[in-house]
Order: structure tokens, then sequence, then C-alpha cells
């Protein structure tokens, strides 16, 4: 159980604050809701508290956690040989896991396929979808804008390239 003011991570949508707890009515139910601030996209979420496990809302990871999924950018281990379909399936099943280190695989994965081949309308989304909510938890953790969220992950891609 959450309490107000954790910081948070939900799958597909990224992280934000715990900002209130709320007892709602909806469609004749009462449910108590976290009521979610997403800092990044500037939204609002309500997730009703008996499913937030089940949503796989997770506590944002720590510094520690942090620092070792971005190494994941130095690390050569993907699979070339899959076709696009069954690529983008595994790296949907990544993204709604809602796991930080899995969102940075499919980043990862996504931009060293960019280099041999542009990638397809579905994948250049899926990249971007996954840059997002990387980028929000990044934000989160570090206590920095979005900006300088996004300069420290492309940091990391960088290095990665130079290793290449």
């Amino acid at each position: 159980m959450f309490e107000i003011g954790d910081k948070v991570v939900y799958p597909m949508h990224g992280a934000g604050v715990i900002e209130a707890i709320e007892e709602k009515e909806i469609l004749g139910k009462k449910q108590r809701y976290y009521i979610i601030e997403m800092p990044i996209g500037n939204m609002q979420v309500m997730v009703p508290m008996d499913k937030a496990s089940n949503l796989g809302i997770r506590p944002a990871v720590d510094i520690p956690t942090l620092e070792n999924a971005l190494r994941i950018f130095q690390h050569e281990e993907w699979d070339r040989s899959l076709p696009w379909s069954q690529r983008y399936r595994i790296n949907m099943d990544k993204m709604k896991t809602g796991n930080l280190q899995e969102g940075m695989e499919v980043i990862r994965d996504l931009l060293h396929r960019n280099k041999e081949k542009i990638l397809n309308t579905s994948e250049k989304k899926l990249l971007d979808d996954a840059r997002k909510f990387v980028i929000s938890e990044l934000a989160l953790v570090k206590g920095c804008t979005k900006n300088q969220a996004i300069d420290l992950l492309d940091q990391e891609t960088h290095k990665a390239e130079m290793i290449d």
C-alpha cells in the first residue's frame, strides 16, 4: 500500500507522485483511489487502490538501481534475426511490465535496429513511448527537469555508440 508523497511508476504511463488518496463514488460504487500526479505530460491519474498491484504500479527505483539500469546501453545483447512483428511483441511485453531495465532494453535495441535499418512507424512510436516512460522515471528519481532527464538518457546512449 502506498502513501501520499510516494514516488510510483505506472506501466505504460510513466512515473509520478501520489498527491492524494480520495474516496469517490463512480457508477454507484464507492472506492478509494490513489491520485497520481504525472509531472511529465502534466497529467493526473486516478487508480483504484485495490487494483494498483494488478495494474503493475510499483515504487520508483532508487538511485543505485537507476545507475545500474543506465549501464544497459553498454551491452550488446540484442537479437538481429527476429522479424519485426516478433520483435515488436517482445518489446511491447517488456514495456507492459513497467520495469525500468526492460524499458531501457527496448530503447537500446530499437536504437541499434534503427542504425541498421529505418524503423517502421510502429517501432518508431514504441521507441518514443519507451523514451517518455524512462525519462519520466529518470526525472522523478534524479529530481531533475524533463530536459535534464532527456540529456542524461541521450548522454548514456551516445556513450554506448562510442563503444560500438
